[in-house]
Protein backbone atom coordinates (compact mmCIF):
# COMPACT_ATOMS: atom_id res chain seq x y z
CA UNK A 1 0.00 0.00 0.00
CA UNK A 2 1.24 3.15 -0.82
CA UNK A 3 1.62 6.24 1.91
CA UNK A 4 -0.14 8.80 1.76
CA UNK A 5 0.51 12.64 0.76
CA UNK A 6 -0.17 13.52 4.68
CA UNK A 7 2.34 11.01 5.87
CA UNK A 8 5.09 12.94 4.13
CA UNK A 9 3.98 16.52 3.64
CA UNK A 10 5.31 19.33 5.64
CA UNK A 11 1.87 20.95 7.54
CA UNK A 12 1.42 24.71 7.93
CA UNK A 13 3.23 26.37 4.87
CA UNK A 14 4.21 29.75 5.24
CA UNK A 15 2.87 32.55 3.59
CA UNK A 16 4.29 36.28 2.47
CA UNK A 17 2.29 38.91 1.09
CA UNK A 18 2.44 39.44 -2.91
CA UNK A 19 4.60 42.43 -1.93
CA UNK A 20 7.10 42.00 -0.02
CA UNK A 21 10.16 42.56 -0.60
CA UNK A 22 12.24 40.39 -1.98
CA UNK A 23 14.37 40.63 0.83
CA UNK A 24 11.97 39.91 3.43
CA UNK A 25 11.01 36.91 1.81
CA UNK A 26 14.22 35.54 1.86
CA UNK A 27 14.46 36.43 5.71
CA UNK A 28 11.13 34.71 6.29
CA UNK A 29 12.38 31.33 4.15
CA UNK A 30 15.44 31.61 6.57
CA UNK A 31 13.85 32.42 9.61
CA UNK A 32 11.36 29.38 9.33
CA UNK A 33 14.01 27.32 7.92
CA UNK A 34 11.85 26.48 4.82
CA UNK A 35 12.92 26.26 0.74
CA UNK A 36 9.24 27.56 -0.30
CA UNK A 37 7.04 30.21 1.20
CA UNK A 38 3.11 30.68 -0.24
CA UNK A 39 2.57 34.06 -2.01
CA UNK A 40 -0.95 35.51 -1.07
CA UNK A 41 -2.12 38.10 -2.55
CA UNK A 42 -5.52 40.41 -2.07
CA UNK A 43 -6.17 37.53 0.75
CA UNK A 44 -6.24 34.80 -2.23
CA UNK A 45 -3.43 32.29 -2.73
CA UNK A 46 -1.27 33.65 -5.77
CA UNK A 47 1.82 31.47 -5.78
CA UNK A 48 4.93 29.94 -4.69
CA UNK A 49 7.88 31.17 -4.63
CA UNK A 50 11.23 29.48 -3.71
CA UNK A 51 14.97 30.07 -2.32
CA UNK A 52 15.57 28.73 -6.25
CA UNK A 53 13.52 31.58 -7.33
CA UNK A 54 15.25 34.30 -5.39
CA UNK A 55 18.53 33.09 -7.27
CA UNK A 56 17.70 32.71 -10.31
CA UNK A 57 14.89 35.45 -11.16
CA UNK A 58 16.29 37.64 -9.08
CA UNK A 59 19.88 37.92 -8.40
CA UNK A 60 20.71 36.42 -11.68
CA UNK A 61 18.45 39.08 -13.60
CA UNK A 62 19.97 42.30 -10.74
CA UNK A 63 16.64 42.92 -9.19
CA UNK A 64 16.96 44.83 -6.33
CA UNK A 65 16.36 43.25 -2.94
CA UNK A 66 13.31 45.89 -1.97
CA UNK A 67 11.32 44.63 -5.29
CA UNK A 68 8.14 42.80 -4.47
CA UNK A 69 8.50 39.08 -4.21
CA UNK A 70 5.17 38.18 -6.34
CA UNK A 71 6.47 38.59 -9.73
CA UNK A 72 9.05 36.33 -8.74
CA UNK A 73 6.60 33.88 -7.72
CA UNK A 74 5.06 30.99 -10.07
CA UNK A 75 1.75 31.19 -10.19
CA UNK A 76 0.43 28.19 -11.71
CA UNK A 77 0.65 25.78 -9.20
CA UNK A 78 -0.59 22.36 -9.45
CA UNK A 79 -1.40 21.32 -5.94
CA UNK A 80 -2.39 17.54 -5.06
CA UNK A 81 -4.94 16.31 -2.33
CA UNK A 82 -3.69 15.64 1.29
CA UNK A 83 -5.96 11.89 0.95
CA UNK A 84 -3.64 10.90 -2.65
CA UNK A 85 -1.33 8.18 -2.53
CA UNK A 86 2.57 9.50 -2.90
CA UNK A 87 3.05 7.94 -6.51
CA UNK A 88 0.15 10.82 -7.50
CA UNK A 89 2.51 13.25 -6.01
CA UNK A 90 5.82 12.02 -8.01
CA UNK A 91 3.24 11.76 -10.89
CA UNK A 92 2.59 15.27 -10.87
CA UNK A 93 5.78 16.81 -10.23
CA UNK A 94 7.12 14.37 -13.30
CA UNK A 95 4.49 15.94 -15.61
CA UNK A 96 4.60 19.70 -14.30
CA UNK A 97 8.15 19.20 -14.20
CA UNK A 98 8.48 20.93 -10.48
CA UNK A 99 10.11 20.58 -7.09
CA UNK A 100 7.11 20.91 -4.95
CA UNK A 101 3.24 20.71 -4.76
CA UNK A 102 1.20 22.69 -2.78
CA UNK A 103 -1.09 19.87 -0.35
CA UNK A 104 -4.65 20.83 -0.39
CA UNK A 105 -7.34 19.56 2.35
CA UNK A 106 -11.15 21.15 1.52
CA UNK A 107 -9.92 23.77 -0.49
CA UNK A 108 -7.38 24.60 1.46
CA UNK A 109 -3.80 24.63 1.37
CA UNK A 110 -2.92 22.69 4.32
CA UNK A 111 1.04 21.83 3.83
CA UNK A 112 4.00 21.86 0.84
CA UNK A 113 5.33 18.10 -0.08
CA UNK A 114 8.68 18.61 -1.68
CA UNK A 115 10.73 15.96 -4.07
CA UNK A 116 12.98 15.34 -1.25
CA UNK A 117 10.23 14.13 0.87
CA UNK A 118 9.55 11.36 -1.80
CA UNK A 119 12.61 10.64 -2.50
CA UNK A 120 13.11 9.84 1.76
CA UNK A 121 10.77 7.37 1.04
CA UNK A 122 12.96 4.47 -0.47
CA UNK A 123 10.28 1.99 0.09
CA UNK A 124 7.87 3.95 -1.98
CA UNK A 125 10.32 4.54 -4.59
CA UNK A 126 10.00 0.64 -5.87
CA UNK A 127 12.23 0.93 -9.15
CA UNK A 128 15.38 2.62 -9.53
CA UNK A 129 14.00 3.97 -13.30
CA UNK A 130 11.61 5.85 -10.75
CA UNK A 131 14.43 7.40 -8.98
CA UNK A 132 16.49 8.39 -12.22
CA UNK A 133 12.67 9.90 -13.42
CA UNK A 134 12.92 12.15 -9.92
CA UNK A 135 16.39 13.53 -10.94
CA UNK A 136 15.38 14.48 -13.89
CA UNK A 137 12.67 16.48 -12.59
CA UNK A 138 15.33 18.36 -10.45
CA UNK A 139 17.35 18.96 -13.16
CA UNK A 140 14.67 20.22 -15.14
CA UNK A 141 13.07 22.07 -12.39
Amino acid sequence: MDAKVRDVMTPGPIGVDYYESISEAARTMRDWGVGAVLVVKDQSLYGLVTDRDLVIRAVAEARAADEPVGPLSSADLIGVDVGADVSTARRLMREHAVRRLPVLEDGQVTGIVSLSDLASLRNTLPHPAELAELGRVTAAA
